[in-house]
C-alpha cells in the first residue's frame, strides 16, 4: 500500500517533478525526504523524476533507500552534460498532468511546490514561476557580485518576458499538454524555464514568492562558461521568438560575449607558468 499521495506504477500520478542532478548525491536524501512530506500532506498522488547526468556519485542508492516513501525513479544520461537537456528529458517521459522542475542543491524549498500547484490549477494560469523578485520572495546570502549578475541577465532578456520578474527562475510548472504543444525547442545551457516561456508562447504566467537559498552542499555550476552559453541561448531566442527586438538586442550580446571570450583567453595566459630563463 502507498502512503497518501505516493503514486504507484499502477496509478497515473497527477504531478511529475523533474529534478535534474549532476554529483548532488549528498543533497538528493534530504530534498526527497522533504519533498516527501510535503507531498504527504498536499495528497495529490506524484512522481519525481531524478534525471541525472551519469554523475557515478551514489545517487542511485539514494533513490533505491527512499523507494519506500518517495515514488522516485532515476533517468540516467550519458554523453554531453547539459540542465536544460536533461530536464526536457524528464519532461518528456513525465506521467502527471502538472509538471514541477526543481534544482537538486536544496536552494529552491519544496515546501512552496503545493502554493506553485495551486497556482497552476487555477485557469487561465498556463505557467507558474517560484519568484524571487515579486513581493514576498528575496534571496539569501547573496554578494553584490552574484545580485548585479542576476539583475543583468534578466535585463538582457526582458523584451522576450515582458512583466514577469523572475524570468529566469529554475523553479517552475507548467501543463504538460502546454509543454507539448511547444514548437522548436532547442535550449542551451542553465535557463530552461526561459526556453519554455517562450517556446511554448505562455500567455498567463503567475510568480508565487519563494525565499531562495544558496546550495547547502556540492559545488555550484554556475561558471564563465555557463555565463557565455546564456548569451548565445538568448541570441537564438531573440532570432526565433522576438526578432525586431532581436535587431537592437543581438549585437550587444555578442559584444558581451567577445569580452567574455576575450577575459577567458587573457585568464587563461596569465595562469600558464612562467619559464624562467635560462642562463
Amino acid at each position: 500500500m502507498s502512503q497518501r499521495g505516493q503514486s504507484t506504477s499502477d496509478q497515473t500520478p497527477q504531478v511529475s517533478i523533474v529534478i535534474p542532478t549532476y554529483r548532488e548525491a549528498e543533497n538528493a536524501r534530504s530534498l526527497l525526504t522533504r519533498i516527501a512530506e510535503v507531498m504527504r500532506r498536499d495528497g495529490r498522488l506524484y512522481e519525481i523524476l531524478i534525471v541525472d547526468d551519469d554523475s557515478r556519485d551514489g545517487i542511485d542508492l539514494v533513490v533505491r533507500d527512499l523507494a519506500a516513501i518517495c515514488p522516485a525513479r532515476l533517468i540516467t544520461r550519458t554523453g554531453f552534460r547539459d540542465l536544460s537537456q536533461a530536464v526536457m528529458e524528464g519532461m518528456r517521459q513525465a506521467r502527471g498532468r502538472l509538471i514541477l522542475v526543481m534544482d537538486a542543491d536544496l536552494s529552491h524549498p519544496p515546501e512552496a511546490i503545493p502554493r506553485l500547484l495551486d497556482a497552476l490549477d487555477k485557469p487561465p494560469t498556463d505557467y507558474v514561476i517560484g519568484s524571487r523578485y515579486v513581493a514576498g520572495g528575496r534571496t539569501r546570502h547573496w554578494d553584490g557580485g552574484r545580485r548585479f549578475n542576476s539583475f543583468v541577465a534578466t535585463l538582457l532578456a526582458r523584451p522576450l518576458t515582458g512583466r514577469i520578474k523572475d524570468p529566469m527562475a529554475g523553479l517552475f510548472a507548467i501543463h504538460r499538454s502546454t509543454f507539448e504543444r511547444a514548437r522548436g525547442l532547442d535550449p542551451v545551457g542553465y535557463k530552461i524555464g526561459l526556453e519554455l516561456l517562450c517556446r511554448c508562447r505562455c500567455q498567463h504566467p503567475v510568480e508565487v514568492p519563494i525565499t531562495f537559498k544558496e546550495r547547502v552542499g556540492g559545488q555550484s555550476k554556475l561558471n564563465l562558461e555557463q555565463q557565455m552559453r546564456y548569451l548565445l541561448h538568448l541570441d537564438r531566442l531573440y532570432r526565433s521568438c522576438a526578432w525586431k527586438w532581436g535587431v537592437l538586442v543581438r549585437p550587444l550580446l555578442w559584444a558581451l560575449l567577445g569580452t567574455l571570450h576575450m577575459y577567458r583567453r587573457l585568464t587563461r595566459l596569465w595562469q600558464q607558468p612562467v619559464n624562467a630563463p635560462q642562463s
